[in-house]
Formats: C-alpha cells, sequence, structure tokens
C-alpha cells in the first residue's frame, strides 16, 4: 500500500530576517541590527518542510516567479525533500520581518505574487482530488481554490490568529475537517474551538503558546498538553511545525493526545533555529 500523501497550497517566500533591540518608534531615527539572514519564509513552505523531515510525501504547491529569489526557494525546497509545483507569478513573495528577541514582529511584504492563473486553479483542483489530504492555507490561491474544490479529500486549514468572526477566514473554515489556530485573537478559545466544530470540522486544535496546545474533537472530547522548554532562536514558523508534527502522527494512526505530543516536540525543532526548519541551514544558498 502506497504511503499517504499531503498536498499542501498556500504562500511561499523570501524573507529578509532583521534582529533588533526593540521595534522601531514611529519618528525618523536610525537603528542598528543585532543581526540579519535571509532565508525561505511562508506558512505553506513552513509546513512542506516538517512534513518532509518526518518522512511524509509532501507536494507544495505555490506561486513562485523567475527571479533570483524564485529560483532560491525552488531549489532549497527540493533539496530538502519536498516536491515543488510551482505556480506562475510575476514575481517571488517577499517579506522583511522586523524582530525582537521577545518574540514581537513586524512584516513588511515587499512584494506579493500574481493572482494565479485559470491552468493553475485547474491544476490545483485535480491535485487537491488526488491527494489523500489537502493543506489549504489562507491566501488568495487557497481562497480561489475552495471555491472549485468538491469531492471528498480531508482539507486541513489553519486558521492562525483567527478571532471567530473574520469573513476571509470563513469559506477556509466551511471547508475544513480539521482546524488549527492560535489563541492570539480570543479570550477564551474553548468556546473558539466549538465555534469552529458548529460549522462542519470534525477536529479544533488551538496552539496556546508558553501554555502549549488545545484540542477538541466533534464529539467534545477536550485534549491538552504542556508546551515543552526551548532554547528560542526564532518563534517564526512554530505553529507551522506544529501542524505538520501532529499531522505526521495521525497519518501513522496516533490518537489525538499523541499527536499533541508530536505536535510540541515539533514545535520545539522550528523554534530552536534560525530557519522554519534546521534543514534549510544545509541547504540554503544565499550570497
Amino acid at each position: 500500500m502506497a504511503a499517504p500523501s499531503v498536498d499542501i497550497f498556500g504562500p511561499t517566500s523570501w524573507n529578509h530576517l532583521i534582529l533588533l533591540d526593540h521595534l522601531p518608534e514611529p519618528v525618523p531615527h536610525m537603528q542598528f541590527a543585532r543581526r540579519s539572514w535571509e532565508t525561505i519564509g511562508g506558512t505553506s513552505a513552513g509546513k512542506a518542510l516538517h512534513l518532509a523531515g518526518l518522512g511524509v510525501n509532501v507536494r507544495l504547491c505555490s506561486p513562485l516567479g523567475g527571479d533570483i529569489e524564485g529560483q532560491r526557494v525552488r531549489s532549497a525546497l527540493t533539496a530538502a525533500g519536498v516536491a515543488v509545483d510551482a505556480f506562475s507569478s510575476e514575481q517571488t513573495e517577499r517579506h522583511v520581518n522586523l524582530m525582537t528577541d521577545d518574540g514581537q514582529r513586524v512584516s513588511l511584504y515587499v512584494a506579493t505574487p500574481s493572482t494565479p492563473s485559470e491552468h493553475d486553479l485547474s491544476v490545483a483542483t485535480a491535485a487537491v482530488a488526488a491527494a489523500d489530504i489537502a493543506v489549504v492555507d489562507l491566501s488568495e490561491l487557497g481562497a480561489l481554490l475552495l471555491q472549485r474544490v468538491k469531492g471528498n479529500t480531508p482539507i486541513w486549514v489553519d486558521l492562525h490568529d483567527y478571532d471567530g468572526s473574520s469573513e476571509f477566514h470563513e469559506p477556509f473554515l466551511c471547508a475544513a475537517t480539521t482546524v488549527f489556530m492560535s489563541d492570539d485573537s480570543t479570550k477564551d478559545p474553548w468556546e473558539l474551538m466549538h465555534s469552529c466544530l458548529s460549522r462542519g470540522p470534525r477536529l479544533a486544535v488551538c496552539t496556546r503558546g508558553a501554555q502549549g496546545a488545545i484540542a477538541l474533537d466533534a464529539s467534545g472530547n477536550r485534549y491538552e498538553i504542556d508546551a515543552v522548554p526551548a532554547d528560542v532562536v526564532d518563534t517564526n514558523g512554530a505553529g507551522d511545525a506544529f501542524m505538520a508534527g501532529f499531522l505526521a502522527a495521525s497519518l501513522h494512526g496516533k490518537t489525538i493526545q499523541d499527536s499533541l505530543t508530536a505536535a510540541v516536540a515539533q514545535a520545539r525543532i522550528a523554534i530552536e533555529s534560525e530557519h522554519l526548519h534546521p534543514k534549510l541551514a544545509e541547504v540554503l544558498l544565499v550570497p
């Protein structure tokens, strides 16, 4: 029997990360960076890298340009074991992230991808139908894809800092069988997850930073896990690693509680690296 396949649809970017003592004040001034580096970003890239690192057969479908940034992204992801289907874009998405040691961050989008073509959307629709599991991330690609998708492929969605009422998130939520989110925009994560399950998903999982994570299934069963100690280097991509760890464990038939254990362990791998996944330190070629 062939190993289950996971197809991921959504953003990949080239990022310039700048570490500061504090975020800039909104006044003209000069400020020195403590350090800076360039690497791959994007929520879909993070999930794909961690799934590949866990031995999952994963394909990433994402808009990438023919520019040098797009070439760097493709070559590094491929070297890390991710099969990449690059959809045509006039330019590769690029960010400049200003960060501090305590987790504060400002993301500046300096380039955004083109709207996916009809051809690429048709390819993506067929890929969803053929996949064992489809991860559809928040993006223009994901929103357009969900308008076309029909069938029984389980869809996993990362709602990030969903507040329970955002119109943009609604079609992603309603199409999903499993949803992940953080508690950044809610005072009651249990109620937020219950609200999500009332719209169709069978399982909701919420990350709570240093407090660990919780989950709620459609039968009302609650699950909780503590965070694991980590030497924090960069929190970028921790949620993507968490979701990948949970998904990989689920594919191996693990229980929800055991999948949470695998998820927090995988998040630690991301937190302790300056890249989305430590494998990038080996394969990433930057000037």
